[in-house]
């Protein structure tokens, strides 16, 4: 809503100078409201509905367990039903070939790696809003912040929003949604992943414990041979089966440390999962809805009234000059569908319903009437 706001008034002060403009885009502004609050507040409605036999934080009270193909099948009506909100809030699904190379390749600045069973998984979607190149912000970077030689962050392809549905074979849909998310992290984000060491780092491990090991076994184990009289293969054996366990503690640490910095992130980037995120699909679709007919209805007023064209034509022109505007706003490359938002102005029609509807009470006259009035405290002379 204050996102919205602020296009209304940046929209004014561009296209609506004049008081009565300004009263009228406040007006219409007030009837998309309207209209498209109790259209995204149905169709919630309706995906709750569907989504609640398999929401796993279902509060009320326990309902006849389903199968796991009834499961599976009520999973994929909820996603079907999904696809639309998904494109109304300007999520795009991502392609097998970019989630094949987020699975595959990993950044070198991330430390933290995990890998995954593809076998394991029934399914697995993404879908990304708001592509941009740049520095990760600080706390939902991970793995660039220890060592000694520390490098500078990289600029990095992440996306501002990532919607994920993924569903394994031993457990239920998952759906989540967090924030800055790199396209080589994706797999972070998974389900019934384990944390693994990166060929560097194991490698560094490695040479420290070799290193570690030769001046163990030249200062001390050269003093037990000839002091102690010991045989060199049990020396050997005892010196093997302490690197081993040392090997073990070294590389458990690691992989302890590396997954409470990945609990750390996942911490700072998840916004919503499950019935909540619904929740929060349905309301950036309302939004993005109102807006996209706002700026169709400030941009189609100041063309020429007479001019004539056909949809698809006026729907290029509603395209290219919404996106160049948002250009010179905000300083982003914005993708503005123009079709759509023809669409959705030319719904906004007097039969959908009219803001205030007749008979429908001010917010001033109705404080007045609701207000109690004030009478003498019972407390004085």
């Amino acid at each position: 809503m204050r996102r919205r706001l602020n296009d209304s008034r940046a929209l004014a002060k561009e296209f609506h100078s004049s008081p009565a403009d300004k009263a009228a885009l406040e007006e219409f502004a007030a009837h998309v409201d309207f209209c498209t609050l109790f259209h995204y507040h149905h169709i919630l409605a309706q995906l709750q509905a569907l989504y609640d036999p398999i929401n796993p934080d279902r509060e009320t009270l326990d309902q006849p367990s389903l199968t796991d193909s009834q499961r599976l099948s009520k999973e994929q009506e909820v996603l079907q039903a999904l696809e639309p909100l998904m494109a109304q809030a300007n999520f795009s699904l991502l392609s097998e070939d970019a989630m094949a190379y987020a699975l595959v390749v990993h950044h070198p600045q991330d430390e933290v790696q995990v890998t995954i069973n593809l076998d394991q998984y029934i399914y697995m979607h993404f879908w990304a809003l708001g592509q941009r190149v740049g520095q990760m912000p600080r706390k939902s970077s991970v793995g660039s912040k220890r060592g000694f030689f520390k490098s500078p962050p990289a600029e990095r392809r992440y996306f501002k929003r990532v919607v994920l549905a993924a569903r394994t074979k031993q457990g239920h849909l998952v759906l989540k949604s967090f924030k800055d998310t790199p396209l080589e992290g994706l797999e972070q984000l998974l389900p019934e992943l384990k944390v693994r060491t990166s060929t560097l780092q194991r490698a560094l491990l490695n040479f420290t414990l070799v290193v570690s090991g030769v001046v163990f076994f030249v200062n001390v184990g050269m003093v037990v041979l000839s002091d102690f009289k010991m045989a060199t293969s049990l020396l050997l054996l005892f010196f093997a089966a302490f690197m081993g366990l040392r090997a073990s503690k070294m590389f458990g640490q690691r992989r302890s440390a590396h997954a409470l910095e990945l609990a750390h992130m996942l911490y700072y980037r998840s916004t919503s999962n499950n019935s909540e995120l619904l929740s929060a699909l349905a309301l950036r679709a309302q939004d993005e809805h109102a807006k996209e007919a706002l700026l169709a209805h400030s941009f189609l007023a100041r063309r020429h009234r007479g001019a004539r064209n056909r949809p698809e034509e006026t729907s290029q022109w509603l395209q290219s000059e919404v996106e160049n505007w948002l250009l010179a706003q905000s300083g982003c490359d914005v993708a503005f569908n123009g079709t759509r938002a023809l669409a959705h102005l030319q719904a906004l029609t007097p039969n959908i319903g009219m803001y205030p509807p007749p008979g429908f009470p001010k917010l001033d006259s109705l404080a007045a009437i609701t207000s109690p009035k004030a009478t003498p405290s019972s407390d004085s002379p």
